[in-house]
């Protein structure tokens, strides 16, 4: 008897693939076009983003580089590691860092807990017409720039003519300062300025987190005869954790970088108030300004990245430790 030889899987074409990969190519096309419109209402985004975020990124080995115009970018000879060595071989290194990250660490705790009081505050109004316009009246702020605010700032701070001196304290006698002289004055200036320019952007984002919550808990509380204070405490802060969370690991990503405006224009770039106004992105603008070299320039903003993307990162894997669903990934 014969035994008819069985038929090789191997062979050309789709057919050398295994059934079980050749059903998933199949089942995944079938996927791609069943979707296909909201395909291509993605692709604008994901151009944008690569164009915007990706393509950029090749500004990477300018940090590494000794940048001259007549090279190019590819053509500059590289040097390593030098363009770091700028930003920590310096008398400053250490002012300029600590300054940055303690700055960035008080905007974060005071945005965080003004913008989720206010937020709070707002949900519990009746008039809800009078909470839009508070609302809008808080958020207008950061439509402003600081070039704005750094006039605004200016007209309180003058020394001959601004409203601190000749309105405040004239009426109690007191001497008039020069504001833009004073170091010691600005660490409590600056927070003012960043909380009042940003709280209404980040009411926003916990209003509608807290407009989403269903009224169903807080009829259920008002029953068991919870107070208002309670179901603050008990529904409302508890149910927009996650978003609270999620902002605040964006916040210390970037705790690193500091508002070049807030930092520059406000204090108007005044050489007494460095020892507690100079930040780092202050510091290599002025630098960059005074010595025209790129790389310096491109490797801080390369260390600046680095640094918040493991702070990101080692954000969320506290937040995992402690509670693995608040994650953010």
């Amino acid at each position: 008897m014969v035994m008819k030889p069985k038929r090789s899987v191997a062979g050309t074409g789709s057919s050398s693939l295994p059934v079980g990969r050749r059903t998933k190519k199949r089942h995944g096309l079938k996927h791609l076009l069943k979707h296909k419109v909201l395909l291509l209402m993605l692709l604008p985004g994901v151009v944008f983003l690569l164009i915007n975020n990706y393509l950029p990124m090749f500004g990477i080995v300018i940090a590494f580089k000794n940048i001259n115009y007549v090279d190019g970018i590819l053509g500059s000879p590289w040097v390593g590691l030098d363009n770091f060595k700028f930003l920590f071989a310096t008398s400053d290194a250490w002012i300029i860092t600590r300054n940055t990250v303690l700055y960035n660490f008080v905007f974060i705790v005071l945005n965080l807990v003004f913008a989720v009081s206010i937020a709070v505050a707002l949900n519990e109004l009746r008039n809800k017409l009078a909470a839009k316009f508070y609302q809008s009246i808080m958020f207008f702020p950061y439509f402003l720039s600081m070039v704005v605010v750094s006039y605004l700032v200016f007209a309180f701070l003058n020394v001959e003519y601004g409203f601190i001196n000749k309105g405040v304290f004239a009426l109690f006698g007191l001497d008039e300062l020069n504001w833009y002289s004073e170091p010691k004055y600005w660490p409590f200036i600056l927070p003012l300025i960043n909380l009042w320019k940003g709280v209404g952007y980040g009411c926003v984002i916990y209003l509608a987190a807290i407009i989403g919550i269903d009224n169903e808990y807080y009829e259920a509380a008002l029953i068991d005869g919870a107070s208002k204070w309670k179901q603050i405490l008990h529904i409302t802060i508890p149910l927009i954790r996650p978003v609270i969370i999620i902002t605040t690991i964006l916040a210390i990503g970037g705790i690193f970088r500091s508002d070049f405006g807030l930092f520059y224009q406000t204090t108007l770039n005044s050489g007494a108030l460095y020892p507690t106004t100079l930040v780092i992105d202050t510091y290599v603008y002025n630098a960059l300004i005074n010595m025209g070299n790129l790389g310096m320039s491109a490797a801080a903003g390369l260390y600046q990245s680095v640094v918040g993307f493991f702070l990101v990162l080692g954000s969320n894997w506290i937040v995992r430790k402690v509670d693995k669903d608040q994650a953010v990934f």
